[in-house]
């Protein structure tokens, strides 16, 4: 310090945090007017932009101020430059978490929008984040005058340690990784496993994917396993999907007739729930003579995997009820079954029932 502190010095410097403050106000209001009008454009961009800068103005504008008014004290050279030090530090740090909130949010969005769908693939997200705030410690460490390359070099040799003690958890990793470089799954689709797990994929982060199932709980498989099962997704290459019911009727039925009538409750059925294809154009196939009915299937188009339960209920129900109005009958399996007692036949009673001797 070079001279006494005066009144002049504090009244300088008190100014200059007022300032920092009031410009502090002033530039949140101004961000908050900036996210409103960025909710309204269809770029996920500037939403993403305007809030992590929210992050960073006020602590740049504080930093500015405490070194505006540090500068108009009589400090120390040792002081004055430690001082100077603290403040860069908390700007790195402050614009560290603002880029990692900007990329993150940037790849999130990237994303979703790949997939389509509202769930998000964090594995991306958290490796993203990771790298930024790790370059930004070594960069803050730098400047703080401390040598980053032994870290770096004691990094590099307890790699290979981390890396055999924690082989699950970088096997689950890198299989997220694949899973999703390869596209054989995205967020939103709907799959099955061979060991009967099965719902839509809500997310595949670091370690695990999460499925939702149709009963809406959350089924947790790891990375590795879903990588290596074998495996059905309904949403790709497509989300469209046949929905096939198996119907039979007598075998006196006309089957003119019963092709006439189930075809128009199929068009019924398409035109009025929801879920179904109008677009698509149902078949309906006679296929196999049966024990006692003649067998067909008709097939249904629907929009998504969940939908066939709802077009499926609705068509038996219609169907059921219109083969009663038009006389067409639905036989029941049956069998006849015939005794013998000492190499003669028994009889049925006038009743179809059997009396045995």
């Amino acid at each position: 310090m070079n001279r006494d502190l005066t009144v002049h010095d504090w009244i300088v410097a008190g100014i200059w945090l007022i300032a920092g403050l009031v410009a502090t106000v002033l530039l949140r209001l101004l961000l908050r007017w900036l996210g409103k009008h960025a909710t309204r454009t269809r770029w996920t961009g500037d939403d993403v932009l305007v809030d992590a800068l929210r992050a960073l103005v006020p602590v740049a504008a504080i930093t500015g101020a405490v070194a505006a008014a540090a500068a108009t004290l009589p400090l120390t050279g040792k002081v004055n430059h430690t001082v100077n030090q603290i403040l860069t530090v908390l700007v790195m740090l402050a614009a560290t978490i603002t880029v990692a909130r900007v990329l993150a949010g940037l790849v999130r969005a990237v994303t979703q929008s790949r997939s389509g769908v509202a769930g998000s693939a964090s594995i991306f997200v958290n490796i993203t984040r990771v790298v930024v705030l790790a370059i930004g410690c070594l960069v803050v460490l730098q400047t703080l005058g401390i040598s980053i390359a032994p870290l770096l070099t004691a990094l590099g040799v307890g790699g290979l340690a981390v890396a055999l003690a924690l082989q699950d958890t970088l096997a689950n990793l890198f299989a997220g990784i694949h899973i999703l470089a390869s596209k054989t799954i995205q967020p939103g689709d709907y799959i099955r496993l061979t060991s009967g797990e099965e719902g839509y994929v809500v997310d595949i982060n670091w370690r695990n994917t999460v499925v939702r199932n149709l009963s809406n709980n959350l089924v947790i498989i790891p990375n590795a396993q879903l990588s290596s099962t074998n495996m059905t997704n309904y949403s790709r290459p497509e989300q469209e999907m046949t929905l096939m019911v198996q119907v039979g009727v007598a075998y006196d039925s006309d089957l003119e007739h019963v092709e006439r009538v189930t075809s128009e409750v199929v068009t019924e059925v398409m035109t009025e729930i929801e879920g179904a294809m109008p677009e698509h154009e149902p078949a309906i196939r006679f296929h196999t003579f049966g024990d006692s009915r003649i067998s067909f299937t008709v097939i249904l188009g629907v929009g998504e995997f969940s939908d066939q339960y709802r077009i499926k209920h609705e068509f038996i129900k219609r169907l059921h009820k219109r083969y009663r109005l038009e006389g067409i009958r639905i036989p029941a399996p049956a069998r006849t079954v015939a005794l013998q007692q000492n190499g003669v036949a028994i009889p049925p009673q006038r009743d179809g029932s059997l009396s045995l001797p």
